[in-house]
Order: structure tokens, then C-alpha cells, then sequence
């Protein structure tokens, strides 16, 4: 290579570099959302230790705040909020996020029903003359019992908790959206993705 060529590939090259060298890519947050407001787009989750939508793992604290991108195009569907972080059907607990003492709480219950292999279109959550699935959790104050899907454990249970955990939203039995968010700036997201209503499959 002669003097002049390598100049001239360094000139061409030296941008590129600077340009690569001085790029943002930003960084990717997911989690469980366990508060929106719609008025001012903002959500509060629970981050995905694990980062891993099959085997999540939400045990981070403290909670992540963010607000939606302003960008209409960059927001997929707005996140459900619930408490139920995990539930364990052979423990017989359930662990929910109370957001009075913002931190997490392991209940003990007693499993009245429990049924497995119940996948999204079973009968018993799915209402095949309406199209639609049927509404969970399904909470009698009377009985003291919740009725809770888990559609990535493919249970249907019903428990029956203390009688001071009734005075809860009936939302501290639901499992919040999991949410994916891109950003540069903290708090502040420029993509949003709602994973639990997104079909990434879908064509």
C-alpha cells in the first residue's frame, strides 16, 4: 500500500471509527409490572434478575420506575399491573409485592383445588363461545378462596387465604405483564414492549 492509499483509507476509516466509538447503544430492562398509571404513562416493575421469560426470576428491589416513550410507534400494548410475583403449589405459598411496606411477602395458604396441563385454551380458563379467555384471579370474600391461573405453569389453583389479606385489590392475586423496555436514559423508555401481549409469532 502506498502512502497516498493509506492515508486515504485512514480518512475513510477514522469517522467510522469515531463514530462507532462514540455511539450510545443504549440498554435493555425487563421486568413485572406491579403499578401503572395511564394518566401519566408511568410503570413500576419488578426487574427480571434472571432475565429470562421462562424461568424469571423476580427478587430485585428496589422497584424500576419508567414512563413510556412518546413516540406512539415505539409503545406496544399498555401493562396490566399485578402483585403475584410467584406462586408455589407445592409449598403452598405465594409470594406478592405489598407496596405499603414496598418489599415482598411469602404467604402460606391452603390449597382447596389444584389442577395441571391446563393450557389457555382448557375450558375451565378459556370461553370458547366468547373467544376470549375467562377473567383470573376469581376471589370470593365469602369462602376466603382465590381461584389463580398460571399460564406458564399451567395450573388452575384455588386457595384459601387468612381473612386479613381480603382487604387487599383483587389485582395482589394477578400476575403483572412482563415488560421489556430499551433506553439511554434512566427512567425514561424509547421502546417499549409488552411481552405477555405480544405474539412475536404472530405474521
Amino acid at each position: 500500500m502506498t502512502g497516498k492509499s493509506m492515508w486515504r483509507t485512514l480518512l475513510v476509516a477514522l469517522p467510522l471509527m469515531l463514530l462507532l466509538g462514540c455511539t450510545d447503544y443504549g440498554k435493555v430492562d425487563q421486568g413485572r409490572v406491579v403499578k401503572y398509571d395511564p394518566a401519566t404513562k408511568t410503570m413500576v416493575f419488578i426487574r427480571d434478575k434472571a432475565n429470562d421469560t421462562q424461568n424469571p426470576d423476580y427478587t430485585y428491589l428496589p422497584p424500576i420506575t419508567y414512563t413510556l416513550p412518546t413516540n406512539p410507534d415505539e409503545v406496544g400494548p399498555e401493562p396490566k399491573a399485578g402483585g403475584r410475583m410467584k406462586i408455589d403449589n407445592k409449598k403452598n405459598q405465594i409470594t406478592i409485592f405489598d407496596p405499603t411496606t414496598q418489599n415482598f411477602k411469602v404467604i402460606d395458604f391452603v390449597m382447596i383445588d389444584y389442577k395441571e396441563n391446563i393450557d389457555r385454551n382448557h375450558p375451565l380458563v378459556y370461553d370458547k363461545e366468547a373467544d376470549k379467555a375467562k377473567k383470573f384471579p376469581v376471589v370470593d370474600k365469602d369462602k376466603k378462596t382465590v381461584a389463580i391461573y398460571s399460564g406458564r405453569q399451567k395450573t388452575l389453583s384455588v386457595i384459601q387465604l387468612p381473612e386479613e389479606y381480603f382487604t387487599m385489590p383483587d389485582n395482589t392475586w394477578d400476575a403483572g405483564d412482563e415488560v421489556r423496555v430499551y433506553y439511554k436514559e434512566e427512567g425514561k423508555s424509547l421502546r417499549f414492549m409488552n411481552i405477555s401481549k405480544t405474539n412475536i409469532f404472530k405474521k
